[in-house]
């Protein structure tokens, strides 16, 4: 029985990392029936709101989709694409996997570390006004409930995938109101957990520790701010946000991302890697109960790697089409 999966193609090169991602799927003999959903700018230039109401309930009726990258007004205009489906879907946690991979060399060997991101709260609720002409606020909301929700995500993620460490991040020496609730919601959790080892660093000094003593973390969680900015070092630790997957996930629906730009200077290039998508299509392919078939797919990308099939962002000269369809041969 095939399963059903909403699926937004996104802006710029995102149609074309989809049709890549589609070759290997079907390669891989996964059985799944695309529900193309619309979101993005291209909503926005038709007149539609950049996500309409009807992606947002079919999404809710199928419960799973894959979201190629959206192109978001930096600024002014629309609202993100990104936050408004997160909100509206109530995808509480971003998880991102980094991990050295084969056949890409970075100076971060044996990186292997999970982030959790709460994802409804902080700065992205896009409360923002003027305060004065000279002045604009913007309001950082955090709450013990979705600060306890995330924690206890994280946790449950360590204990169920034999994860020893779990650390809290935040900026509490400062912020001591907001952060400071999201330090003691961490801690109360923590409690819970006599079965794993937690501690907290404030959000620099985590920065400089991901860098330079790796190795040492093993789960990381943090409100939304912090968990956009580590996600993002972390995936340049891993080779670059063409190779970082996402995925985003709440109690009733999950939705899987490459975490990039749509990139449009390159759309109609065949050019840019797929393997951020395809990464984060394995992940839904877990969630999907299909765990041989992301062990296939992952090891048929590493073996396309090992050989030294690579796309520019890595150093390689292959198209998208290209290395997505050096991916799929190893699927036969």
């Amino acid at each position: 029985m095939a399963h059903k999966v909403c699926l937004i193609r996104g802006d710029g090169v995102g149609p074309e990392l989809v049709a890549g991602v589609e070759v290997i799927l079907k390669a891989a003999k996964v059985d799944i029936d695309w529900i193309d959903v619309e979101a993005g700018l291209k909503c926005v230039e038709a007149g539609k709101p950049i996500v309409p109401e009807e992606t947002v309930a079919k999404i809710k009726e199928i419960g799973v989709g894959l979201k190629a990258p959206m192109t978001t007004p930096i600024g002014k205009g629309s609202v993100s694409p990104n936050v408004t489906l997160r909100k509206k879907l109530d995808l509480y946690a971003c998880v991102r996997p980094v991990r050295s991979l084969p056949g890409i060399k970075t100076p971060f060997d044996g990186l292997d570390i999970v982030i959790f991101r709460e994802n409804t709260e902080d700065l992205y609720t896009q409360i923002e006004y003027m305060a004065t002409e000279h002045v604009a606020h913007s309001v950082k909301i955090i709450s013990d409930s979705a600060s306890e929700q995330i924690c206890q995500a994280a946790f449950e993620y360590a204990r169920a995938n034999g994860r020893k460490k779990v650390v809290g991040v935040h900026k509490a020496n400062i912020m001591k109101i907001g952060d400071g609730m999201f330090l003691r919601s961490f801690k109360k959790v923590a409690a819970d957990y006599p079965d794993i080892e937690s501690w907290d660093n404030i959000v620099d000094n985590q920065c400089m520790q991901l860098v330079t003593k790796w190795k040492l973390y093993d789960v990381l969680v943090m409100p939304n701010l912090y968990g956009d900015i580590l996600s993002d070092l972390a995936a340049g630790m891993m080779g670059g946000l063409g190779v970082a997957p996402g995925a985003n996930y709440g109690k009733k629906c999950a939705l899987f991302e490459a975490v990039h730009g749509s990139a449009p200077k390159y759309t109609g290039m065949d050019k840019v890697n797929p393997m951020a998508l395809l990464l984060s299509a394995t992940l839904m392919l877990d969630h999907l109960g299909e765990h041989a078939a992301r062990v296939n797919i992952e090891g048929a990308l590493e073996a396309t790697l090992n050989k030294g099939i690579k796309t520019y962002d890595l150093g390689g000269t292959a198209t998208t089409s290209g290395f997505s369809a050096a991916v799929a041969s190893e699927l036969k």
